[in-house]
């Protein structure tokens, strides 16, 4: 996994993390299973860093599939896109040379896959 997508993961939890923290519904419910739940501003800074380290074509497209997906960031499970749970082509998954590439989006949803 190349640097740039593990920061788009990362970036992905943390951005999990603030919608949960700024969701009072959610908040109390984490609350009551006895997580603490707070640090907004080093969350948002952290996130800032993390932004900061990954392309900017990728950190817009990122973005963009947030506001459609709780979840962007997905592992090719076998040869199943984890976010939408469809069959991927061999072709999508595989380079020329049937290398795997790092970074691919799935044909069915548009979600950025990666392999672990």
């Amino acid at each position: 996994m190349t640097d740039s997508l593990e920061a788009l993961v990362e970036l992905q939890d943390i951005d999990v993390l603030l919608r949960e923290v700024k969701d009072p519904e959610m908040a109390l419910q984490e609350q009551r299973l006895g997580f603490q739940l707070g640090h907004v501003e080093s969350l948002e800074r952290t996130r800032r860093k993390l932004a900061a380290q990954i392309d900017g074509k990728l950190l817009q497209t990122y973005e963009r599939m947030s506001r459609r997906f709780a979840r962007v960031v997905v592992p090719v499970e076998g040869m199943i896109c984890a976010g939408c749970r469809m069959s991927l082509p061999t072709s999508a998954i595989r380079g020329r040379n049937g290398a795997s590439l790092d970074i691919e989006n799935c044909e069915n949803c548009g979600r950025i896959l990666y392999r672990s």
